[in-house]
């Protein structure tokens, strides 16, 4: 079994957001995969999230393996709550969890998939760190990084961060935003079909 978390804010209000990118990946990925193409998001408040759980029948593995997907209903900075509500209601090992989500560390349209690690100062990250009491679960990191934030953070202007995070994706990033989710998609796929760690070494930017 995989749960499958995608990050983000609830709320019309941050829908298009760049922090909201991880719900767009899983959005994007049951609109694109036939298998999942009728399923919908269904609101469990005992899991503080929008979940939809998926059979995946992987046809080059030949198996058929149960997918959470979920979107925390918590806001960002505790997105920790939801994800450890439901590994613990589907004793899900946190090997088995993978996160996508922005990464203002990573420039703009880039992806690096990886396991464990440090929150980079993702806050979202942090939450899910500090209630799973441990950091060894796999992510997803989008890139939505620009070189004048990247400015911004090392001066320590978190107001403007936040702006920067909680804002929409505009002019020529919008291209490069919709490419990236659909790549995203893609590795998600990949990876249920065959590992993520061939995901891995096919979608990581260089």
């Amino acid at each position: 079994m995989k749960l499958i978390i995608g990050l983000g804010n609830p709320g019309e209000k941050y829908e298009k957001t760049r922090h909201n990118l991880g719900f767009m990946v899983l959005e994007r990925l049951l609109k694109d995969a036939s298998s999942v193409k009728d399923t919908v998001w269904q609101n469990k408040d005992k899991f503080k999230s929008q979940i939809a759980e998926i059979g995946w029948n992987s046809r080059k593995r030949k198996t058929l393996e149960k997918v959470i997907l979920a979107k925390p209903q918590t806001y960002m900075n505790n997105s920790g709550l939801a994800i450890s509500l439901l590994a613990n209601f589907y004793k899900i090992s946190p090997s088995d969890i993978w996160i996508i989500y922005d990464e203002l560390d990573l420039p703009l349209g880039t992806m690096k998939i990886r396991f464990a690690g440090a929150s980079a100062g993702h806050h979202g990250i942090n939450s899910i760190i500090s209630k799973l009491g441990t950091d060894k679960f796999w992510r997803f990191r989008l890139g939505i990084g620009q070189s004048h934030v990247k400015s911004q953070v090392a001066k320590h202007i978190i107001k403007e961060v936040d702006e920067y995070v909680l804002d929409i994706f505009r002019g020529k990033e919008n291209a490069v935003a919709k490419k990236l989710i659909k790549r995203a998609a893609k590795a998600i796929v990949d990876a249920l079909e065959e590992s993520i760690e061939s995901s891995q070494n096919r979608h990581n930017t260089k």
